[in-house]
């Protein structure tokens, strides 16, 4: 698993600045165009449109984060519908390699949560055996001429695959917060947590006035 940024919407014809956050505040201030290379106030003015919810000029500015994890949790991230998406295709090329499984015991309140690790070493050693036997029957196949694209009917949800998950910051902090939470599967979380740190990298001072005092540093 891993996060990396790929690309950030950068102002083009504001001569005051190439911050991407400043761009949010030129955007904001398109009713008062004498005041908009006003870099000085953005942070206060980015506070302000967080605290009163004027959630527009967050739509004004776009990241893209490439991915890569399991075919299982792509499927989770895939239904964030507000954000486009470019995905490896195991019909056009061969699957890599495997991510690394992960089994917990199921959680008694939460029908789709789970717990702590699962302890049974015996089974936990006939899943890896199980996956890496699937893994092995496609290569396989693929070595013997099988279509890509039928071959990869028999790959383990552990497979890994690469996206680009491009939205707009409106977008990202919606994902961040729903994500980050306990309740989410943890090897998603984990990712979501990995873009939260890039989303603070590069956007400080909205992660201050959405998460100062929630201890916005991911773990």
């Amino acid at each position: 698993m891993n996060v990396e940024l790929i690309s950030l919407t950068k102002p083009f014809n504001c001569q005051s600045t190439d911050s991407p956050e400043d761009l949010i505040s030129y955007c904001a201030r398109v009713s008062n165009p004498e005041n908009q290379n006003n870099t000085d106030t953005s942070p206060r003015l980015l506070k302000f449109l967080i605290k009163h919810k004027h959630w527009s000029p967050f739509e004004m500015v776009d990241m893209t984060l490439e991915i890569k994890t399991s075919r299982a949790i792509a499927a989770q991230i895939l239904r964030h519908r507000s954000f486009s998406f470019q995905e490896f295709s195991q019909r056009y090329s061969e699957a890599i390699k495997m991510e690394d499984v992960q089994i917990r015991k199921q959680a008694v309140k939460n029908r789709q949560s789970s717990t702590d690790e699962f302890q049974n070493s015996q089974l936990l050693a006939k899943v890896r055996e199980h996956t890496a036997k699937g893994f092995s029957l496609y290569k396989e196949l693929i070595k013997s001429g099988a279509a890509k694209e039928s071959a990869r009917m028999i790959l383990p949800l552990t497979t890994e695959t690469t996206m680009y998950m491009k939205g707009s910051i409106r977008s990202w902090i919606h994902y961040i917060d729903l994500r980050v939470k306990e309740n989410t599967q943890k090897e998603h979380r984990d990712i979501a947590l990995k873009c939260k740190k890039i989303f603070i990298d590069h956007f400080p001072n909205v992660a201050d006035a959405l998460w100062k005092d929630n201890d916005h540093q991911p773990n």
